[in-house]
C-alpha cells in the first residue's frame, strides 16, 4: 500500500461554520435584522448618555477639613494669651476676635475652648467659652472667674426609651 492509496475512515467534510455566539444557529445570537444584527451595534440608553456627558466634580474643594467636616468645633486659646486683656474685662468670643486671638471661619466666630497652657496674671471673667479644668483653676487663682454656659437638653434626651421586660423563653 502506498500513501496515495490510503483512504479516510470518515469522508472529507468540513463542519458547518456559522458565526459565533448563541447556539450557532441562524442569527447566531444577534437577534433579528437591521442595526441590531450588525457588528459594532452599540446603542446605549439615552439617560446613560446624559449622565456620562456631565462633568465629574472631583475632590472636595479647598480646605476640605474646614468646609466639609466640622472636625473640632473649637478655636483653641491658651490661658497665657489672655494676658492681653485688662483687669476686670470680660472674655467672650467677640472680644477674643477683636484682639486677634481667634480666626473667623466662613464669616462666623467658632466656638472657643480655653486651655491651661501658660500663666495668667490678669483678673478676667470668661463667658461663653468652654474652659478646661486646668485653665479654670489658673483663672480662678489669678482672681478671675469662669461663667459656665448651660447646655440645653433636647426633647429627645428628656424622654428616655422604655425598656421592655424580656418574656421568658419557652422550652
Amino acid at each position: 500500500m502506498q500513501i496515495h492509496q490510503i483512504k479516510r475512515v470518515h469522508a472529507h467534510k468540513k463542519p458547518k461554520l456559522l458565526a459565533r455566539g448563541g447556539k450557532r444557529g441562524k442569527t447566531s445570537g444577534r437577534g433579528g435584522k437591521g442595526q441590531t444584527a450588525r457588528a459594532g451595534n452599540k446603542r446605549r440608553p439615552a439617560m446613560r448618555d446624559i449622565i456620562k456627558k456631565l462633568p465629574k466634580l472631583r475632590g472636595h474643594g479647598k480646605n476640605r477639613s474646614k468646609s466639609v467636616f466640622d472636625r473640632g468645633p473649637f478655636a483653641v486659646v491658651n490661658v497665657g494669651a489672655l494676658n492681653v486683656f485688662k483687669a476686670g474685662e470680660i472674655v467672650t468670643r467677640e472680644s477674643l476676635d477683636a484682639k486677634g486671638l481667634i480666626p473667623q471661619s466662613f464669616g462666623r466666630l467658632p466656638a472657643v475652648k480655653i486651655l491651661g497652657s501658660g500663666d495668667i496674671t490678669v483678673k478676667v471673667t470668661v463667658e461663653g467659652c468652654d474652659v478646661s479644668a486646668s485653665a479654670k483653676a489658673k483663672i480662678e487663682s489669678a482672681g478671675g472667674n469662669v461663667v459656665v454656659k448651660e447646655k440645653k437638653v433636647s426633647s429627645k434626651e428628656e424622654k428616655k426609651p422604655k425598656v421592655k421586660a424580656k418574656a421568658p423563653k419557652k422550652k
